[in-house]
């Protein structure tokens, strides 16, 4: 009887607008006290255990990676960068703010500081040059989404400290998938640029695309560093995101000069804000985990999809379908500690690959960031360019759709995803 009461009141909790993570902590809470055979001083040690990772330190330092990137105006030379190689196609600064998100998205595996950093710059920039703020808004939101694809990524660390699989692996596997969707953005960008007018910048010269080159060379250094350390085991995700953080600090104090000292203090209250939402929800799925191990939900889950579904692609639409639903209103994090344990076991029993499934679940829940309600990246967006959500979510629907397609081919064609990994390094498949 306290299974439906507990799944009533998530959804009304959700509904009155209570924080996800709150919303979490509470059923758990309530659910382990009504439960006879667990003591009610589960819920903090399984909360506490759930932070007690080493793997963990990773989200709080990209975070801190992409905060100093924003503060050392690093975004702002990616633009530029960006804007001399595609400048010049119709539509040019919105084909830049796709490129600098897949730019962005190999330094940082935090969307938001994606959002906040380059919707600061280009949002404004665009309705200036006549871009409609629909579509400012709905390319910044939507081509933050990259930066949870293209690694490094902060759910792919997650992710593999869920399920024991190499990260480097998963960060491999997520280089084509978040191209093809950049590629993709981009050809909508092209199709609309045409139809509506949208400017173009005067080809950059040869001299000028060396000299942006130049100066973003230390900033682009950043991914290829990482994961090329990573891959190579010189060194682990959380110390990759430490060497971020202080390479960051390096380049922007003393190669770019543009942070100081005194903007440290807004940067690790940026960084501790916005990772300790991400670590409390962490850690309250972590306790509500516990409670649905008690009910043996995903001994039930298997049981059903052998029971009734007999075809692993049905079952892969049927994890794509559910993510798709879950993320609008509920953050990759949560969700992946809440679920993955459960489809997990199914996955296997249907001979689905732990990777495939990661960047299936990734590229699905990175869809949420952008779908209301609880679509972070469209609303942090939304807020810049000063719009109402229902008029961003309507711009952001083609770019969406882009998401999807692509996120069917790496689903269906999963050599898509895994060919250049596996010639890169085949011992990790």
């Amino acid at each position: 009887m306290i299974g439906p009461i507990l799944v009533g009141l998530f959804v009304i909790l959700m509904l009155v607008g209570i924080p996800i993570a709150f919303v979490i902590g509470i059923v758990a809470m309530i659910g382990i006290f009504n439960v006879p055979y667990i003591p009610e001083v589960t819920v903090p040690v399984k909360m506490l255990n759930g932070l007690d990772s080493f793997v963990l330190l990773a989200v709080p330092l990209f975070i801190l990676a992409a905060n100093l990137m924003n503060s050392g105006q690093i975004s702002q030379k990616l633009i530029d960068f960006s804007l001399s190689i595609v400048g010049h196609i119709r539509g040019g600064l919105a084909h830049a703010n796709i490129l600098v998100s897949m730019l962005f998205a190999g330094v940082s595996g935090a969307s938001q500081a994606d959002t906040a950093g380059v919707g600061k710059i280009l949002i404004p920039n665009m309705k200036k040059q006549g871009y409609d703020t629909e579509n400012a808004v709905g390319i910044t939101a939507a081509s933050s989404t990259i930066g949870v694809i293209i690694p490094p990524s902060i759910p792919m660390i997650i992710y593999a400290g869920l399920t024991n699989v190499s990260v480097g692996a998963l960060f491999l596997v997520g280089i084509i998938p978040g191209i093809l969707v950049g590629l993709g953005m981009m050809t909508i960008v092209f199709i609309l640029a045409k139809k509506r007018g949208y400017p173009t910048y005067q080809k950059a010269s040869l001299k000028n695309f060396f000299k942006q080159l130049l100066d973003a060379t230390p900033a682009l250094m950043t991914p290829i560093i990482l994961i090329g350390g990573i891959i190579t085991g010189l060194f682990t995700a959380t110390e990759a995101a430490a060497i971020a953080s202080l390479y960051t600090v390096v380049i922007a104090m003393f190669y770019y000069k543009t942070l100081k000292i005194k903007d440290f203090p807004k940067i690790f209250v940026d960084t501790l804000t916005l990772s300790s939402l991400s670590l409390f929800a962490l850690a309250a799925a972590n306790a509500l985990g516990e409670l649905m191990s008690y009910y043996q939900l995903s001994t039930w889950a298997e049981q059903f999809f052998a029971n009734n579904i007999d075809s692993k692609w049905i079952f892969l639409l049927i994890v794509i379908g559910f993510f798709l639903f879950i993320g609008t209103f509920m953050d990759a994090i949560p969700a992946m500690i809440l679920f993955i344990p459960v489809i997990l076991p199914v996955a296997l029993s249907f001979d689905v690959s732990p990777i495939l499934l990661g960047i299936i679940t990734i590229m699905t829940l990175a869809v949420g960031l952008v779908t209301p309600p609880y679509g972070l990246c469209l609303l942090l967006a939304a807020k810049i360019g000063k719009l109402p959500v229902e008029r961003s979510f309507k711009a952001v629907l083609p770019y969406i759709g882009v998401v999807v397609v692509v996120l069917l081919v790496v689903a269906f064609i999963p050599g898509v995803a895994f060919y250049i990994p596996e010639m890169i390094n085949p011992s990790l498949f």
